[in-house]
């Protein structure tokens, strides 16, 4: 707008008897959020996991100390309908339970160390402090970041998790999460984030994808679920198709050593309205190439090294 019609329709909004903050609308907390996933976020893959054991809160605690963008969580539901933020569908690997999460009650899993694991597993970084962590609630992250953090959050194998959307936007919404530009719900499911959107159209998703050699040729690519075609048949429409319901595409970028997207399907997401995000990137090296082909952030088990980076 020309500087004398910017002047006029100031002066008319006055006229009007409208103030100037009309004019010049205020972005709302959402439409921030969504003009910030254009620049460079980090995401703290399961808070700092590289420090502290994985969803627990001392890595969630670090991560939003050192200033990361997004604290990123899976979200599942227990036998008794609360949801936590565990990645496994099983027990095993970071607990000193067993069997199917969704089997227990939340009093079941409070009763587990999710903790000890950690140190067993890196000595180096053990820590005592990390024994008899309890695995949390959505609400116990909420209750204590608030709006004073973003939230990425997934939903975690909904074919083991029934229920486990109508759960998450009731939070969300109970917490006041959506307008006030928190939260991303992402998913490899797109059947569950189309879910999500019925629910509440206002909550920005994130479409994930992961591609690797097709079983049948191993020449090709192909994505996991079929959500997309292989990169190197992707079309504009095919990223369009994603854009309709989603606001990004959370993609790996190698397999086995060997890139399967280039800085040329970057540009193309982003051409088509999707952010990319790229998981889970953890060399420093890497952390700089990803950034120099334009992605538009990372999910990284350490916050600090990507934060350094991109300061």
């Amino acid at each position: 707008m020309h500087h004398s019609s910017l002047f006029t329709a100031v002066s008319l909004g006055l006229f009007a008897g409208v103030t100037t903050s009309t004019v010049f609308a205020e972005a709302s907390p959402l439409e921030q959020q969504l003009k910030d996933l254009q620049s460079f976020q980090v995401i703290a893959h399961r808070g700092a996991s590289g420090h502290a054991p994985e969803s627990s809160m001392a890595a969630l605690e670090l991560a939003h100390e050192w200033g990361a963008d997004y604290l990123e969580l899976d979200i599942q539901i227990t036998a008794d309908g609360e949801l936590v933020a565990f990645h496994d569908d099983t027990l095993e690997r970071t607990s000193n339970g067993e069997g199917s999460i969704n089997d227990h009650t939340l009093a079941e899993l409070k009763e587990l160390d999710t903790g000890s694991w950690f140190n067993e597993a890196h000595p180096d970084l053990a820590d005592s402090a990390f024994e008899g962590t309890q695995i949390l609630t959505l609400e116990e992250v909420f209750n204590r970041f608030g709006d004073d953090a973003r939230y990425y959050l997934e939903t975690k194998s909904p074919e083991l998790n029934p229920g486990v959307e109508e759960g998450l936007v009731r939070r969300l919404e109970a917490y006041n999460m959506i307008e006030t530009g928190r939260v991303l719900i992402q998913s490899f499911d797109q059947e569950s984030l189309l879910k999500i959107h019925d629910l509440n159209a206002d909550i920005p998703l994130i479409q994930l994808v992961w591609y690797s050699p097709d079983e049948a040729d191993d020449e090709r690519l192909t994505e996991w679920t079929g959500v997309t075609p292989a990169p190197g048949e992707i079309s504009d429409e095919d990223f369009q198709a994603v854009a309709e319901y989603a606001v990004g595409l959370g993609t790996n970028y190698r397999y086995d050593g060997e890139e399967v997207i280039d800085a040329s399907f970057v540009a193309s997401a982003q051409d088509n309205d999707l952010a990319v995000h790229v998981y889970t990137v953890n060399e420093r090296d890497e952390m700089q190439k990803l950034i120099d082909w334009g992605v538009n952030g990372l999910f990284t088990d350490y916050p600090d090294r990507l934060i350094e980076l991109v300061e």
